[in-house]
């Protein structure tokens, strides 16, 4: 276990923004509750997931919901803190730990606002190594962990438990309902895991990924080299398109953002183009018509010049942006992984092939 610095919380923003693969929220309101938490004097310890008892008890935590309302309802480490212990009350248990359902983007840094508060270590663990927006997209899900139960809380004090389901897509239903109805964003704290079950089904030590990873952006962005660059170094990436944004279509919808671009080709992609579709996430990107690269590959659109994500909800026409792809954990290359995630979970019609095969 070590204690997290400031340093690092600010370089696990800017590395869970690239691997939130446009969702997850941008890290950025996070960030600044974490740096009012450290200037308070709270501190957060990062955990190894090969620390746990089998029989330790894990909260396992996300904002949900569309994130273009995240943009209006600013995150709190309040609701998210009162998520696990609502859970904790739901359980008459305590937990040892708590970790993200996914790293990416904003939802990368709940667990710390989470963990400040309450005490507790966050374990450098996730269920995605990335971000996705529908409850059944994880590894547990994929290892057929129980769904349930799940604790939903609003800043106004609406509190809710979705007690037991039948399935992964029955929580996603009845949760997103309930997000929807709050206003299509809330803080959750998903089925609890045992300490077994993350070492088992858990993304190990994802944080410290993204904490490396924006590490090496911002060394880049210091030493005047190509962010990117170091992007695609760090992380085994392909660059796949470079482009000037020419048309964004969105719209928040069932609590998703969900939408389209189109990117006018420039330099040695000039005269051609790229659509990529969106639920909150990058979801399939087509180059001239032809399918070029899909989920569960990741699909990061980055600022050409910083290096750093734009989300679904802040690309704007006219911005220079850099599409590469990132490799996927492991468990969702498999068949079973594919029906979860894979580009027909989304609905289209297509095989899934990866860039690096």
């Amino acid at each position: 276990m070590r204690e997290l610095s400031l340093e690092d919380i600010e370089a696990l923003a800017v590395g869970a923004w690239v691997l939130g693969t446009g969702g997850g929220g941008s890290p950025y309101l996070g960030l600044l509750n974490m740096r009012q938490l450290y200037g308070e004097g709270h501190r957060v310890q990062l955990m190894d997931p090969d620390a746990l008892a089998d029989d330790d008890m894990v909260a396992v935590v996300s904002n949900m919901g569309a994130p273009l309302v995240g943009q209006e309802r600013l995150t709190d480490a309040a609701n998210i803190a009162r998520a696990v212990t609502l859970m904790q009350e739901y359980l008459g248990k305590s937990f040892r730990g708590i970790m993200s359902v996914e790293i990416g983007g904003n939802n990368g840094v709940q667990p710390l606002m989470a963990a400040a508060l309450t005490g507790k270590p966050v374990v450098d663990a996730d269920a995605m190594g990335r971000a996705y927006p529908e409850a059944q997209m994880t590894s547990f899900a994929v290892g057929d962990l129980r769904p349930w139960p799940l604790t939903l809380v609003d800043p106004r004090g609406v509190e809710g438990i979705v007690a037991k389901v039948p399935t992964w897509k029955w929580m996603e239903r009845l949760s997103r309902k309930m997000c929807v109805e709050v206003g299509s964003t809330a803080a959750t704290c998903k089925a609890p895991r045992t300490g077994a079950e993350v070492k088992r089904w858990g993304i190990p030590r994802t944080t410290t990924q993204a904490i490396n990873l924006g590490i090496a952006i911002r060394r880049a962005q210091r030493e005047h080299r190509d962010p990117i660059e170091a992007i695609l170094q760090n992380e085994d990436g392909r660059l796949l398109f470079r482009g000037k944004v020419a048309d964004v279509a969105r719209r928040t919808t069932e609590g998703f953002l969900r939408g389209t671009t189109r990117l006018d080709g420039l330099d040695a992609w000039r005269g051609s183009t790229m659509e990529i579709a969106f639920q909150n996430e990058w979801a399939v990107a087509w180059q001239d018509g032809t399918p070029r690269v899909m989920t569960p590959d990741l699909i990061c659109v980055l600022d050409t010049v910083s290096g750093e994500a734009i989300g679904t909800e802040t690309l704007r026409y006219g911005q220079r942006v850099t599409v590469i792809a990132l490799r996927a954990p492991p468990v969702f290359l498999t068949p079973r992984g594919l029906e979860f995630v894979g580009p027909r979970a989304f609905g289209y019609d297509l095989d899934f092939r990866s860039v690096f095969s």
